[in-house]
């Protein structure tokens, strides 16, 4: 079972003079790690490197930022693959002390950094979140409500026209379950939408 991080958690090395700052913490997409190592780069505008490695799915990446090829990037992502971690970004932001650590210095600096801002981390189970979109006469709304927070969902927009469209999330192993109750309850009076 995949898990992710509940908050960030931070470590720091020096290494050879060099000052090595990491963080793990969950994240969603690649355009909000993106966003999360641009504003490191307003933090530490001294760095030499801001390296960073991404678990979401789809959207993985290993980022070396002018490191020798394969020596950041991919080894904090395989510390997060070891972890069996999803929806992660790990980042090191490196301060170079004016000694170089060679291939193999710099796997072991990276994967050393990220391996000590996992120790603390509180991991929890990766859930998968399923959106579900359904359409109910006024009369239906408040049966809807209370299931919707009976089952621990959601609830999202609720938009009134002829009908009352309701959206909501809720964790992909109860949709099943959670459809066919609404089904009965509201007697085929409830229309499913395709999110």
């Amino acid at each position: 079972m995949p898990y992710t991080v509940r908050t960030p958690t931070h470590s720091e090395l020096v290494i050879k003079k060099s000052r090595f700052i990491g963080c793990v913490q969950p994240m969603a997409d690649r355009a909000s790690a993106q966003a999360t190592v641009d504003a490191l780069w307003q933090q530490h505008p001294g760095a030499a490197h801001v390296c960073w490695a991404l678990l979401a799915g789809g959207q993985s990446a290993a980022v070396d930022d002018g490191e020798p090829g394969g020596t950041a990037g991919r080894p904090m992502l395989e510390v997060l693959r070891h972890q069996d971690l999803e929806g992660v970004l790990a980042t090191v932001v490196r301060y170079f002390g004016g000694v170089k650590l060679g291939a193999g210095g710099l796997v072991r600096a990276y994967t050393d950094t990220i391996a000590q801002a996992l120790l603390p981390a509180e991991k929890v189970p990766l859930q998968r979140m399923v959106v579900l979109q359904c359409e109910v006469p006024y009369a239906l709304e408040g049966l809807v409500r209370r299931e919707v927070e009976a089952a621990g969902a959601t609830l999202g927009e609720v938009a009134h026209g002829s009908l009352v469209a309701v959206r909501l999330q809720l964790p992909q192993p109860q949709e099943a379950a959670f459809v066919q109750r609404l089904n009965d309850a509201c007697q085929g009076r409830i229309g499913w939408i395709a999110p």
